[in-house]
């Protein structure tokens, strides 16, 4: 899937407002955290300064570790400001499948229609293949007929239910995560 440039500037968006949580973390939980220690260092010096040149050390440190996994830093600050970060850039991975899924199968449509072949239900695409990858749970056989849906009839219900769909796998895997975190 490519990403647009709007969609690189929300994920940058949604990285500055993890180092933004991060910034304000007490120094022993920043100890604590899986950034290498020249990080650890600008995120501390980043929690005493104030207004713009705070602001100016955020975006600097969000170039530095945009490249580097986050997913125990969500964690970090979830454990200690709350999973309303985790959640909102969960629900912006979602938006962003479905608006790919659902380009697309639009773009399927059309090279059907200048081929003059039948666009049928059960598509596939790279789209498709990708979500499964990151879900292996998905039926997509269900996502496949519900973007045809949607192409067909631009019906905004359909894209709902994409929506819809794809949460539902998502709070799935969250709870047996869970689950396994629990058990072990």
């Amino acid at each position: 899937m490519q990403i647009s440039r709007s969609e690189q500037k929300r994920r940058m968006k949604d990285i500055e407002s993890l180092v933004a949580e991060l910034v304000t973390l007490p120094v022993p939980v920043l100890e604590r955290s899986p950034c290498p220690d020249d990080i650890k260092l600008l995120l501390r010096e980043a929690g005493k300064l104030q207004g713009s040149t705070r602001q100016r050390h955020i975006k600097y440190i969000t170039k530095l570790i945009q490249d580097q996994p986050l997913a125990e830093l969500y964690d970090l600050v979830g454990k200690y400001r709350g999973k309303a970060l985790a959640d909102q850039k969960q629900l912006h991975t979602l938006e962003f499948y479905r608006d790919a899924l659902i380009n697309e199968a639009l773009e399927q449509r059309q090279f059907c229609r200048e081929t003059n072949a039948e666009w049928v239900e059960n598509w596939t695409g790279d789209t498709l293949a990708e979500i499964k990858e990151q879900m292996p749970e998905i039926d997509i056989l269900a996502l496949s007929r519900l973007s045809y849906l949607f192409v067909q009839t631009r019906n905004p219900r359909h894209s709902r239910e994409i929506f819809r769909y794809l949460r539902s796998i998502q709070e799935l895997r969250q709870r047996n995560s869970e689950r396994l975190a629990k058990a072990e």
